[in-house]
């Protein structure tokens, strides 16, 4: 994963963050990345035996984690042993990127140079950032914000009024208008002094053919990337948080809303005003029907309505009691 998006402080060594650990001192920290993602100069961290199967294979050179989950990461993993492991992981991040733990405007935006942008079509008031990229035969509408190092493909057709950041969106994808795309997720920590804020430095990650309808919001990676698979169709007022994972071909209604760090599937058809909860997976060719909360994994081939959300027959079932 690059965070090319966010300013990153290069040499941070372990010991600057964690002067008491008694491992790998002179450890530098190259990048914080997801227990499946990181490699051997990379930090990560392991909060939850939900994800046990993935430290069991880490490749990271250091880990944050608690005494109980300990056992399930390699030997070869330096391991920094806390109580809390998002505010320390928190704490780790300040440290490398700056000003990822909230959303300053871009104030690099300048109105579009039609010589770098000569095969784009602009409408009224679109101001662009630094080091955007805009695919040829794109059409970008009126008063829609790119926000610096966007990368947005070719024969995009991109709506009026809205914000892009922190974001790479495929060829053909069509978003329509008054969307937001790229900013940081509802993120923060509940400690008894004060809300903490949790910083950001994923990305939104918009494969081919993707159609996003009027008003969808976004959110951006922590760790890591938000992403919406090919050919999916969301609708109107989707709401969409940190670190989702939707598959290819799927089709979502208007109104629904997935909690931070969801795994949906492909081939997955989602009524209106559903609602899914977080760290949740939920497989393939699933249908949920409108108004559903699912609060507990979905395998493959299922069909679900209700809330809670229960096997369709199940449902008809408690509605005839």
């Amino acid at each position: 994963m690059s965070s090319n998006f966010f300013l990153k402080k290069r040499n941070i060594k372990i010991s600057e963050i964690f002067p008491e650990a008694s491992l790998k001192k002179n450890f530098v920290i190259k990048n914080v990345r997801p227990l499946d993602k990181a490699e051997k100069n990379d930090i990560t961290f392991f909060d939850s035996v939900k994800y046990k199967d993935k430290a069991i294979h880490t490749n990271a050179g250091v880990c944050i984690t608690t005494n109980k989950l300990e056992k399930y990461l390699p030997s070869k993993v330096s391991k920094i042993i806390v109580a809390n492991v998002l505010p320390e992981l928190a704490k780790v991040l300040n440290k490398i990127y700056l000003n990822a733990d909230i959303d300053y405007p871009d104030l690099s935006l300048k109105k579009p140079s039609k010589k770098k942008h000569k095969d784009v079509k602009f409408g009224n008031n679109v101001l662009i950032g630094r080091n955007v990229e805009i695919g040829k035969n794109s059409i970008i509408g009126s008063n829609t914000i790119i926000e610096k190092g966007v990368i947005i493909g070719k024969n995009c057709i991109i709506g009026s009024g809205n914000i892009i950041k922190n974001s790479i969106v495929g060829d053909r994808v069509v978003l329509q208008d008054s969307c937001k795309i790229g900013q940081k997720g509802f993120g923060f920590i509940p400690l008894k002094e004060k809300n903490f804020k949790f910083p950001h430095i994923g990305r939104v990650i918009i494969e081919e053919d993707v159609e996003i309808a009027s008003g969808c919001t976004i959110d951006r990676g922590s760790i890591d990337d938000t992403i919406i698979g090919k050919n999916t169709y969301l609708d109107n007022q989707v709401h969409i948080a940190h670190n989702v994972k939707i598959g290819k071909n799927c089709m979502i209604a208007g109104q629904v809303g997935f909690a931070g760090s969801s795994e949906i599937g492909s081939n997955v058809s989602i009524g209106g005003q559903a609602g899914v909860s977080g760290h949740l997976k939920v497989g393939n060719n699933v249908k949920i029907g409108g108004g559903s909360g699912v609060v507990k994994d979905i395998e493959d081939n299922q069909i679900v309505m209700g809330y809670p959300a229960v096997p369709f027959r199940e449902f008809l079932k408690n509605r005839k009691k």
